[in-house]
């Protein structure tokens, strides 16, 4: 199974926000920090405001943020409402679709693969590997409108 860009994208982004939750940021940051589409990522978040995941404001001082804490918000729903088509196969076209067990056996890999996002929160992910909240604050420092140039940049 591989996942959507779309879907790593709006992980990368809520990890990003769960990190940066002191201050809002804006998609140009993001997308900078993540070396990704700017036109891309406005779509992604756009959708995430809708669904409620994160919240935006206007103005100097606007930006995105998470919509409620970390540990409120489960990656199994994260996973869920970013991709439209989580079927492993198409069985319902297959001409063994009456007479198949395989797809049962899919469904029940697939309830596995979602289970596992399931038990975790966006603040679990971030936790779970030491330094991950760090190397996502590095990567906005170079990022940030209102950050200092890194010691490298200013020698050249």
């Amino acid at each position: 199974m591989r996942l959507t860009r779309y879907s790593d994208y709006a992980m990368r982004v809520m990890l990003y926000l769960a990190a940066r939750s002191d201050r809002p940021c804006s998609i140009s940051e993001m997308a900078g920090a993540y070396g990704i589409s700017h036109n891309h990522l406005m779509k992604v978040m756009n959708d995430l405001g809708r669904a409620g995941f994160v919240a935006s404001a206007r103005g100097r001082r606007g930006g995105f943020r998470l919509a409620r804490p970390a540990q409120d918000i489960n990656m199994g729903a994260l996973l869920r409402h970013t991709e439209d088509d989580l079927d492993l196969v198409d069985c319902p076209s297959c001409v063994l679709a009456g007479g198949c067990g395989l797809s049962s056996v899919l469904d029940e890999a697939l309830a596995a693969f979602l289970g596992v996002f399931d038990r975790y929160t966006l603040a679990d992910v971030l936790a779970r590997r030491h330094g991950l909240r760090d190397l996502i604050l590095s990567l906005g420092a170079l990022q940030a409108p209102d950050a200092v140039a890194p010691p490298a940049a200013l020698s050249g």
